[in-house]
């Protein structure tokens, strides 16, 4: 399981630098002074000095509150999930030996889905014998898309996948 490594910030005398690019929280320039000069600044106003460029030369550190940085960062981040699609994915399983009247069911059950903005799977399961002819499944969904065709758009053609055959449709669109 591997996660994504965070960057470790590097706050006051964590920063290895004998010489920084220092900038104020206010905008203020104070141009390149000795570390020791900047953590002097920084505590006189209560502040923590950030390195926030550690690449440039000489490094950039900023005098400013840390804590109330990170309590922001991390108020953008979760802003940025809020503003994240959820797509719901409703599945729907058929058989190759399906009647048209239970394919004509599921697909009303599918209309309904796709025209409240879900996504819908069809999967039809192929079982012992009908593992060597998977052709009776794709089949059985070619059947399926002229019936959705106004609500839905076929976004992946019927595929195999192990035991199934898989069809993926997404919801039409609509020109506003």
């Amino acid at each position: 399981m591997s996660r994504k490594k965070e960057t470790r910030v590097l706050l006051n005398e964590d920063i290895k630098a004998p010489e920084v690019r220092c900038v104020g929280d206010d905008g203020t320039q104070y141009g390149i002074i000795s570390k020791n000069e900047a953590l002097k600044i920084a505590e006189e106003k209560g502040l923590d000095l950030v390195l926030i460029a550690p690449n440039a030369n000489p490094p950039v550190c900023k005098i400013m509150d840390y804590g109330k940085f990170k309590y922001q960062q991390e108020k953008k981040k979760k802003e940025a999930k809020k503003k994240q699609a959820k797509i719901d994915v409703k599945e729907i399983k058929l058989s190759v030996k399906i009647a048209q009247n239970d394919i004509d069911y599921k697909v009303k059950h599918a209309r309904e889905f796709l025209e409240k903005g879900k996504h819908v799977k069809f999967r039809v399961f192929l079982r012992g014998r009908e593992m060597v002819h998977p052709e009776g499944g794709v089949e059985v969904l070619n059947k399926i898309i002229p019936l959705i065709e106004d609500v839905g758009v076929v976004e992946k053609k019927p595929h195999q996948e192990g035991r199934y055959i898989n069809m993926t449709v997404v919801p039409k669109k609509e020109k506003r």
